[in-house]
């Protein structure tokens, strides 16, 4: 380790004192973390991140007197801090990440003691990865299904194939919401733990004009349908007779991840090739850029998220150093560019 190399400093904040505690306890034992201070309310929050200006925060979810999801509505348009949200498994979760919490992991049950040192380490992981990221502190606009032009006869086997992690589940909604209803068939990977892929579909199949749900083996990739890969399983794609499926297993995990994006796009370059587009959106690391370069080399065109709208500039980088991306794309613009080039496949 290099010792100069400054600390990132840390703001936990949760109304539990003992898991309060117990976390600022735990991350602190990292040596390249520094908690500098602790709150149990966003108002007592407030004020440390003026006194002590922390790295990235902590946030719980559910707390007294102001709820994270409003505090943190409030504080990033003044406070552009980078927040690993902390919370029970539910919705809020992606309400947290909508109103810019960069990540989230999900609470442990202290009392029994099963889960918490991976849960301590997730959260490690995350903060590391969060003191990189870039908070978006308000929306840019974004072109709605109504709005979109083309994309009419779609052939029934052309495909979109979508990778992302660290900021991709907000950049995944502002794409898909600018996608008609007859798109071409869509599988994603979105890094994400099991019962959250399945929130994640839902929400997003009752704001898109797209049907989205979360994969199960078997489901056929049709115009008008997203595919999620669930937490947990990797999901690769085969064609049979004339129809693409998707098959989710149960696997190591690839480049870190399960369910891997490289997996996914390694399949669908092997079946669809030229037939299929790649798109590489905002995340750490470098899952997914082989499997793009293989997208690529088959025949395929590929998007990568350019670095000024990425949350970490990581995966659509790799890949893109690699050679795999064919062009860069701003956020704002991909589900433009996706029906332009399906429109030429008509």
């Amino acid at each position: 380790m290099n010792n100069n190399k400054r600390k990132i400093r840390v703001l936990v904040v949760d109304d539990s004192i003992v898991f309060r505690e117990t976390l600022a306890r735990q991350i602190a034992q990292d040596p390249l973390i520094e908690v500098v201070a602790k709150a149990s309310d966003p108002y007592m929050a407030r004020d440390k991140i003026l006194e002590f200006e922390p790295d990235v925060m902590t946030l719980d979810v559910e707390m007294p007197r102001m709820s994270g999801i409003e505090f943190l509505k409030k504080l990033i348009p003044q406070y552009p801090i980078p927040v690993v949200v902390v919370s029970a498994v539910s919705q809020s979760v992606f309400d947290a990440l909508n109103a810019g919490a960069v990540d989230f992991v999900t609470k442990p049950d202290l009392s029994s003691g099963r889960g918490v040192d991976a849960f301590i380490n997730e959260l490690i992981v995350k903060i590391k990865i969060a003191s990189t990221a870039k908070v978006k502190t308000q929306k840019r606009n974004t072109i709605t299904a109504d709005s979109a032009q083309g994309a009419t006869g779609v052939k029934q086997n052309c495909m979109i194939a979508i990778g992302a992690s660290t900021g991709g589940t907000e950049a995944i909604d502002r794409i898909l919401k600018g996608f008609p209803s007859n798109m071409p068939g869509t599988v994603i990977v979105q890094h994400m733990p099991p019962i959250f892929t399945t929130l994640f579909a839902a929400r997003l199949n009752s704001s898109c004009a797209v049907e989205v749900k979360e994969a199960k083996t078997g489901d056929l990739v049709l115009p008008g349908r997203v595919l999620i890969a669930p937490g947990d399983y990797h999901m690769r794609v085969k064609k049979v007779n004339q129809h693409y499926m998707v098959e989710c297993f149960k696997g190591e995990k690839v480049n870190g991840h399960c369910p891997s994006v490289d997996v996914l796009f390694h399949s669908v370059a092997e079946h669809a090739g030229n037939n299929a587009i790649g798109v590489i959106l905002t995340g750490m690391g470098n899952d997914g850029a082989s499997g793009l370069l293989a997208l690529r080399k088959s025949g395929a065109n590929t998007l990568g998220q350019d670095e000024a709208s990425s949350v970490v500039y990581g995966m659509p980088k790799a890949a893109f150093a690699m050679g795999a991306v064919q062009e860069q794309v701003s956020l704002d613009l991909i589900a433009r560019k996706l029906y332009t080039l399906v429109d030429r496949r008509r």
